[in-house]
């Protein structure tokens, strides 16, 4: 039986590429509102964290507001501490007297019951400050699930809902803003067959995009797809195009040259 062994391929020829997007995401909010507000618009560049849209949430921020202000309260603590002062130092009093057999030990055994009360009302205090705090961030966590920000730093690319539309999770549901990533590019580099084993992660590529052939650019690979296409007798590599200033629009067709190393 005869063996196939594939011509073997020079690490200086050209491939056909594509150069993608790292990633395109659409974003929305897993909860259901009106769509009070979006703050950019296709074809905006986006920074990491950067608001996009918000939702209506004004109860949820007057909700976020109280807990807040109730996990800022002192009365209570305050209150439980001058309690144990006062009633420490009355305890200390009764119980001097009752040693020196001024006083019945009873007002002494009650003069410390009322400090040990005092102390737990001063726990009870912090504690219930405690769960203040925890409930302020629990409202708080929910107000932000009803604001849209971007994931990295990249560029708008479709609105799909505007101002006063509803926002309805799901999988069936679009998002309402699309913001792809575009530095770093993604190069997808299609290979024949007899290429395999030529490509390897870290090896750096010559791009030449369709748009400008007298610019070149370099892309280091990133991965390489261990499945061969049967019906093409083709497989993927892709590469990492760094584009810091975005003047390389992705969605164009490139031509790679691999360097050997």
């Amino acid at each position: 039986m005869a063996i196939f062994t594939p011509a073997p391929s020079s690490a200086t020829d050209s491939y056909d590429c594509l150069i993608e997007p790292a990633q395109t995401v659409e974003l929305g909010t897993p909860v259901s509102g009106l769509l009070e507000r979006v703050t950019v618009k296709r074809g905006d560049k986006v920074a990491r964290n950067e608001v996009l849209a918000t939702l209506e949430s004004h109860a949820e921020q007057t909700a976020a507001d109280l807990a807040r202000y109730k996990s800022q309260l002192n009365g209570p603590t305050e209150l439980a501490q001058s309690k144990i002062e006062f009633s420490q130092r009355k305890f200390d009093r009764r119980h001097e007297m009752s040693e020196a057999k001024l006083m019945a030990k009873q007002e002494s055994d009650d003069a410390e019951s009322e400090l040990k009360q005092a102390q737990a009302e001063l726990t009870e205090a912090k504690e219930n400050r405690e769960v203040a705090r925890l409930d302020y961030l629990h409202e708080a966590s929910q107000l932000n699930l009803r604001t849209i920000r971007s994931p990295f730093d990249g560029v708008v690319v479709d609105q799909m809902m505007w101002p006063g539309e509803i926002v309805e999770p799901g999988a069936s549901k679009h998002g309402v803003l699309k913001v792809a990533q575009l530095n770093p590019l993604r190069v997808r580099v299609v290979m024949p067959l007899r290429a395999f084993g030529t490509p390897r992660s870290g090896m750096t590529a010559t791009v030449v995009s369709e748009l400008d052939s007298s610019t070149t650019y370099t892309a280091t690979i990133s991965s390489i797809d261990r499945i061969v296409d049967a019906a093409s007798g083709t497989f993927v590599v892709f590469m990492d195009l760094p584009n810091p200033k975005l003047d390389l629009p992705a969605g164009v067709k490139c031509k790679a040259t691999l360097h050997p190393k």
